[in-house]
C-alpha cells in the first residue's frame, strides 16, 4: 500500500511528490500528461524559471523526481476511487488497482473552448487568459478583451498597469449601463455584436470577426471561457464544491483537506481565485505537507 496517491502529476501534483518523497513516504503519481498550459509557448512569472516552456520544465521535474526512491511516477488515467481514510483504492484505466492511505487530487481543470472558428487553434498563443503570466511581453499593445460577465470590469480596471490601449468585446453580453459608463470614462470602446472568427496573422496578432461592424485588429486577444474539472471523481466521491464565476472548484480548507478526510486537492481544481504555476506548486506543496503529517503516529 502507497502512503499517497496523487491524480495529476503537472506543477501540483509534482510539488507535492516532491515533499512526500522528501520525508520518505511512498507515493504514486498517476499522470496522462496533458497539462492545462501545455498550449503556451512559455511559463511566465515563476522564480527560476522564467520565460521557459512549460512542457520543459515538467520535464526536468519529473528528472529530479527520480533521485527519490519512493516515487513512482505512472502514465495512466484513474478511473474510479473507492474507500476511506488509510484504506483508499484507485482503479486506473489499465485495470490496475492501487491502495494508499491518502489521496491528493490535482487532475486539474479543461477551458471549454466556444464554437468560434480559430478560437481554439489561437488559445494560448494569440488568446490568452492572464496578464500576470503573458502581459508584460505585450504591455503598451493594443489589447483586446472578451467580456465574459462582472468580473470583466475589474479585468479592464487590471489591465491599465500593462497597456492603455484597450478594446472590449460584448460578445453577445448585456453589459450595464454604469460599467459602459465607466469604461467611457476610461476611453475603453465597447464593440458590440457576437465574435464569428478569430483569423490570426503571425504572433500575438488576432483579428476579430464579427457578426455586425467591421473586423478589429489587437496586439492580443484577453477571453476567459467557462472550464471544468478534467475528471469526475470528486462528483463520485460526493466531495463539496464552490461556485466561480468560470465553472467549479474543490473546496478545501487551509491545510488543502476536502469535505473527506484523508483526500487533499490542489492546483486549478481546487484554486477558485487565480490560476497560475506559482499558486498550484505552493498549494501541491501544502497539500503534499499536510498528508504527510496526518499519517504521523
Amino acid at each position: 500500500m502507497d502512503d499517497v496517491i496523487i491524480i495529476g502529476g503537472s506543477f501540483a501534483g509534482l510539488a507535492a511528490a516532491l515533499q512526500l518523497g522528501r520525508a520518505r513516504r511512498k507515493v504514486t503519481v498517476l499522470d496522462t500528461g496533458l497539462p492545462r498550459n501545455r498550449f503556451a509557448g512559455h511559463s511566465h512569472g515563476l522564480l527560476g524559471h522564467d520565460h521557459k516552456p512549460p512542457l520543459d520544465i515538467l520535464a526536468e521535474a519529473r528528472q529530479q523526481l527520480a533521485r527519490y526512491p519512493t516515487i513512482k511516477l505512472v502514465n495512466a488515467r484513474a478511473d474510479s476511487i473507492c474507500g476511506a481514510i488509510d484504506d483508499f483504492s484507485v482503479l486506473t484505466g489499465d485495470g490496475e488497482s492501487l491502495a494508499a492511505r491518502r489521496l491528493i487530487l490535482s487532475y486539474g481543470v479543461a477551458d471549454q473552448m466556444p464554437a468560434v472558428p480559430g478560437f481554439a487553434e489561437s488559445w494560448g498563443t494569440s488568446i490568452v487568459p492572464c496578464p500576470y503570466c503573458d502581459g508584460f511581453e505585450v504591455a503598451g499593445q493594443h489589447w483586446g478583451l472578451v467580456w465574459s460577465g462582472p468580473q470583466s470590469h475589474n479585468q479592464v480596471r487590471l489591465f491599465h498597469d500593462w497597456t492603455d490601449a484597450l478594446t472590449v468585446f460584448a460578445d453577445g453580453h448585456d453589459i450595464a449601463s454604469d460599467i459602459r459608463a465607466d469604461l467611457a470614462r476610461r476611453n475603453i470602446p465597447i464593440v458590440d455584436g457576437r465574435i464569428t472568427e478569430i483569423a490570426r496573422q503571425g504572433g500575438h496578432n488576432a483579428i476579430v470577426k464579427l457578426d455586425t461592424g467591421p473586423n478589429v485588429a489587437v496586439d492580443i486577444l484577453f477571453a476567459h471561457p467557462r472550464n471544468r474539472p478534467s475528471a469526475t471523481l470528486h462528483e463520485s466521491l460526493g466531495l463539496v464544491t464552490v461556485t466561480t464565476p468560470l465553472g467549479i472548484a474543490l473546496k478545501v480548507d487551509e491545510r488543502r483537506e476536502t469535505s473527506m478526510p484523508g483526500i487533499y486537492a490542489a492546483g486549478d481544481l481546487a484554486n477558485p481565485t487565480m490560476a497560475s504555476v506559482t499558486t498550484a506548486i505552493s498549494q501541491g506543496a501544502t497539500a503534499g505537507i499536510s498528508a504527510q503529517q496526518s499519517m504521523l503516529a
